[in-house]
């Protein structure tokens, strides 16, 4: 299995312009372009009441790549679609899921998705199983995350055959302090303007169970865990949510081969995020830090981005 981890990747290099962490980052996700793929929606009805909305690319072949998408994403973001063509070009069929309350419409229950919510991954993963006999995984930022626990809990008895996560905040803590710095303070505004939308949504829903006082003054992960995302699933607060599921914890588990590509000037990212060591000690683990790239950004001069490419690779080489 070492020699199927270890083998030659393609290396990224950041073109001279985007050789800044906020430069690619921002270009990934406002400025790029891919077109969207004929996606085909399929709602899946949960045993709990809920539902989930998938986006599939199907050509006939016999394996499925899940991609998983990143905190307020969803299955149509620019990143998604660029890896749902790559992997369609590569021979595989594409399954690009979004979160509860992340495909447009909120989701019925008061439960929402977090970073550790790999009951939902796992219910996808057995729903690609029915149809493919080979499935793999591709999870960006929050995703990869989801991804990186999930193959840790199932360990031997994973149901796919590996993955390629990019960008990855395996420490939720430090990851969330970094996200309190006033570099990524553009990014903060993002992100909870669209959380608070989401809980006065949920609010109107369920008025007894969700108070939005004070909900404007949140600046960060930290509050705004605190006081939902953490009581709402069942952690006694952010610091619980958080150790319980940061996938860093989970990677001495993992039984099949895995990919974590994270850049060094993510500004998503702590240094806690980039796990060298636990890596190291894996033969299952291929860790990949590229000096540049961002926050699900590696571009390049060519059409497809560098996550693309070497996901392709990787995931090739298992088959």
């Amino acid at each position: 299995m070492a020699s199927v981890v270890r083998r030659e990747l393609t290396a990224y290099q950041a073109p001279w312009w985007a050789r800044n962490g906020h430069v690619n980052t921002v270009y990934a996700s406002l400025l790029r372009f891919v077109t969207q793929p004929l996606w085909h929606r399929e709602r899946l009805e949960l045993d709990d009441g809920d539902f989930l909305d998938l986006d599939w690319l199907v050509s006939g072949r016999d394996r499925c790549v899940i991609l998983s998408h990143g905190l307020e994403g969803n299955s149509r973001r620019v990143y998604m679609n660029g890896m749902a063509h790559a992997a369609n070009r590569a021979g595989w069929d594409v399954l690009s899921w979004n979160y509860r309350g992340c495909s447009g419409e909120p989701n019925r229950l008061l439960r929402s998705y977090h970073s550790g919510a790999t009951d939902d991954l796992d219910r996808i993963v057995q729903r690609a199983r029915a149809d493919f006999g080979i499935v793999a995984l591709v999870g960006f930022s929050l995703g990869g995350n989801l991804t990186l626990k999930y193959l840790g809990e199932q360990g031997e008895d994973a149901p796919v055959v590996g993955a390629a996560t990019f960008s990855v905040p395996c420490d939720l803590a430090g990851s969330s302090r970094a996200l309190a710095e006033p570099a990524a303070l553009p990014y903060m505004i993002r992100f909870m303007r669209s959380l608070r939308e989401k809980v006065r949504t949920k609010h109107a829903m369920f008025p007894e169970e969700i108070d939005v006082d004070g909900l404007d003054r949140m600046r960060t992960f930290q509050e705004f865990d605190d006081r939902y995302t953490a009581p709402i699933h069942g952690f006694r607060d952010a610091e619980d949510y958080w150790a319980q599921c940061s996938s860093r914890s989970f990677i001495s588990s993992i039984r099949r081969p895995a990919l974590l590509a994270s850049a060094l000037d993510d500004p998503f990212l702590s240094a806690s995020c980039i796990p060298r060591e636990l890596a190291r000690e894996s033969e299952w683990v291929r860790l990949e830090t590229p000096r540049h790239g961002g926050h699900v950004g590696f571009v390049t001069d060519h059409a497809e981005s560098w996550s693309e490419q070497v996901a392709m690779e990787f995931l090739g080489g298992l088959l």
